[in-house]
This record gives C-alpha cells, structure tokens and sequence, in this order.
C-alpha cells in the first residue's frame, strides 16, 4: 500500500520546501504547486488524501477553490494562511475546509494535523458507507444524498462528517463537547459557528423546514438531536 499523498498549494516557495521536507520524513507522499491552475490541472488524474491550501493565491481565490475541494473532492483539505482573524477561520470551515492552520506555524503541527485527519478518514466505521433513513440514503463512499426518487445531491466531507456523527446516534442528544472531541478542533465560537452552519447546511439538503426541522432538533443550551429511524448497509 503506497503512503499517503498530500499536495501543497502555496506560492511561497519556502513554505511549500518546508512542508514538504517535514512529510516526506513522516512518510508522506508530496506534490508542490505554486498556482491554482496546475494544482486543478493535477487533480484531474490525482487523487490527494490531503491537501494543504494557502488563500493568499497569485491566480485563483483561495476560498472558492476550498469549496470546490469540500464539494468535488474525497480528500481533506486544510487550509494554511496567514489570515489569522476569526471570520476568516470561520469563513473557511464555512466553506467545508476540514481544519485550519494559521502562519507562521510550526512543520511539526502540520504533520500532526494531517496525521489526525487522516485517522479520522481510515477509522474503522460501525455503520459502514451507507445509511437509510426517513426516505433518503446517505452515501459515505460518494459523498452525496439521495431521495426517494433516486435524485442526489452531494454533500462536502466536513458535513459528512456531521451526518455521520448524527446518523450513528439517532435519537440520542450530542452536546457541543462530544461534537468537539468526536470531530476535533478548537472548542470556542469558530467552532460553533462553524457546525452550526454545516448543520443548517444539511438541513438544506435534507429539505427541512428551517423554523420547525423534523430530523436534526436544537436543544437550546444542550445540542442536537437526531430524530429519524437509521438501518445501515
């Protein structure tokens, strides 16, 4: 089994030199980009298991590029920017990046981050990659939701992460705790905001009706609660 690939899209040359040498001693596999356009270009016949993207692109904003990622793409992407104000760390978790890095940072951190993503990812899962519920199946291998008719609508890792969470414990309150120890990350408002938005995304897709959603309950001051009945395989 070849080891884990993970591209670094950054246009500083010493970042992407750094990074690179702190994972190929870890055993990774690295691709280096310094634009957007050969970094899309390579995806179209490599597949990452992680990738590491700078905002501050020469050729492509990088934000936008985070969410084609989160929707199109089966890798994690995390995102390392020296935009180190809360709005822009919400913003892109926001946007489905799985985690963020701010500069300067240390190589050794962004080793452990990728590490920990990659755990998450390769966790054996009870469920396995398929769930029925309440009229829709929850495809995990494929990212995407399908309806009773057979129409289906894609969903970004970091809200499969969500659902999944939700999915293997129906009808039980998840607090904003366990969220946070199941699907790692900071605990504070970043991290709130941020699955608070990934829940009212895949509300959304699930087509509830916002002021009264009949699956994912808020339980003000406690956390959420999933109602639907859930048969895996």
């Amino acid at each position: 089994m070849s080891a884990p690939l993970v591209t670094i899209l950054d246009d500083e040359p010493e970042v992407r030199e750094m990074l690179a040498e702190a994972l190929e001693e870890a055993g990774f596999r690295t691709l280096r980009f310094a634009r957007a356009r050969e970094f899309e270009a390579t995806l179209r016949s490599t597949a990452p298991d992680v990738c590491l993207v700078d905002l501050s692109l020469p050729d492509r904003d990088g934000l936008s590029l985070v969410h084609r990622l989160a929707l199109e793409s089966g890798a994690a992407v995390i995102i390392i920017s020296g935009r180190a104000q809360v709005q822009d760390r919400v913003t892109g978790l926001e946007l489905g990046a799985d985690d963020y890095i701010i500069k300067p940072f240390e190589p050794a951190e962004v080793v452990a981050r990728v590490r920990a993503r990659l755990r998450k990812r390769t966790a054996p899962e009870a469920g396995g990659d398929t769930a029925r519920f309440e009229g829709w199946t929850a495809h995990f291998d494929r990212y995407t939701l399908e309806d009773a008719e057979g129409r289906e609508t894609p969903f970004s890792h970091a809200e499969g992460e969500v659902l999944r969470l939700f999915l293997e414990s129906p009808r039980r309150l998840i607090s904003r705790a366990r969220m946070q120890e199941a699907l790692g990350g900071a605990a504070g408002e970043s991290f709130d905001r941020a699955m608070d938005v990934r829940i009212s995304r895949l509300r959304t897709k699930l087509r509830e009706d916002p002021r009264n959603p009949r699956l994912i309950k808020t339980i003000y001051g406690a956390g959420y609660i999933f109602l639907g009945e859930v048969r895996w395989g």
